[in-house]
């Protein structure tokens, strides 16, 4: 196994396990509040593996500055765009998802997800 390639890009392996990590605690875990905790590792896995794509060494963020306005000077702003939007959306799905957990504990006294399906399967409140 050749591993020249994974210390060059070392900070792609490490949004790879993050994203693992995230996606493997969002299918484990039996608590609703750790598996929200899983889904905002796995967005930040994504953030941080689109901010590394955007990145070019050497470059500025594309704001000028000192009258430079060569396009080589600047790092694409697409990818840092599409990483604020995301944790804007990102922010607010979790604030949803934290509610309806509120909603759901309110109602079934519990965060296991496994006693709330089987719950609502009797048909009982």
């Amino acid at each position: 196994m050749d591993l020249s390639n994974l210390l060059v890009n070392y900070e792609e392996a490490t949004a790879m396990v993050l994203f693992a990590i995230g996606f493997s605690n969002l299918l484990l875990q039996k608590n609703l509040i750790k598996k929200i905790i899983g889904f905002n590792i796995m967005d930040s896995a994504v953030y941080l593996f689109l901010a590394l794509k955007g990145y070019i060494q050497g470059h500025k963020a594309a704001i000028v500055v000192d009258g430079v306005q060569s396009v080589e000077a600047y790092i694409n702003p697409i990818p840092s765009g599409l990483v604020l939007t995301g944790i804007v959306v990102s922010v607010s799905v979790t604030a949803l998802m934290l509610s309806l957990t509120i909603r759901l504990y309110r109602r079934y006294h519990t965060l296991d997800i496994d006693r709330i399906t089987l719950e609502v399967k009797r048909g009982g409140d």
